[in-house]
């Protein structure tokens, strides 16, 4: 059965997009609008949605989309970017606040980690804000340690890092990379490799 025909399992699907595609573009403006909520100083995003898009695209990186197994809505978003050092940093973590409380947040972490480690040398990086408790809480219990920092990202207070392996169960998750409404294809050449959740 395809995963997004199995909403009567409660399984959840991710799917890698095109980040400047419409849904990528609305569920990053959701993030970045959440972002300039919470955070105490607010959150200017600039031109990020565009200048980064090269970043999240293979073999740069990736951006998925988790969706609602039917409907294909968007539920959350997330990207990896390789670094210069060859570490996969976790970015743009977001899962829409109607769709928290499930799990989603921590199906789309591992989703995401799966393909930070076939892209990069194996270890994984994020960071995060102080305001944003219950991302820090999913990234301690699935492992992440906290690091000194290693970029000059102005809204970080927290850089974690994470060794290859120690992933949790992931049997109420599945991935597709079926096309969802207003979701664009696959990137040419891309594989289909199998809450605010982050701000990375």
């Amino acid at each position: 059965m395809s995963p997004l025909d199995s909403a009567a399992d409660g399984q959840h699907a991710f799917v890698v997009t095109d980040p400047l595609d419409a849904a990528a573009v609305a569920a990053l403006q959701s993030y970045f609008a959440e972002l300039a909520d919470r955070f105490d100083d607010g959150f200017d995003a600039g031109d990020a949605v565009t200048a980064d898009a090269e970043w999240f695209t293979p073999p740069a990186g990736v951006f998925l989309l988790a969706v609602h197994p039917t409907t294909g809505a968007t539920l959350g978003c997330g990207a990896v970017q390789v670094l210069a050092d060859g570490a996969a940093e976790i970015k743009r973590m977001w899962i829409d606040g109607d769709a928290r409380g499930q799990g989603l947040g921590k199906g789309l972490l591992q989703e995401l980690e799966t393909h930070a480690l076939e892209l990069g040398n194996g270890v994984i990086r994020l960071d995060t804000n102080d305001v944003l408790l219950e991302a820090i809480a999913m990234y301690r219990s699935q492992g992440y340690v906290e690091v000194a920092a290693y970029n000059d990202n102005p809204y970080a207070r927290h850089w974690f890092e994470k060794a290859p392996g120690n992933r949790a169960d992931r049997s109420d998750f599945e991935f597709t990379n079926r096309s969802i409404p207003g979701a664009g294809p696959l990137a040419s050449g891309q594989s289909a490799q199998p809450p605010a959740e982050g701000q990375a």
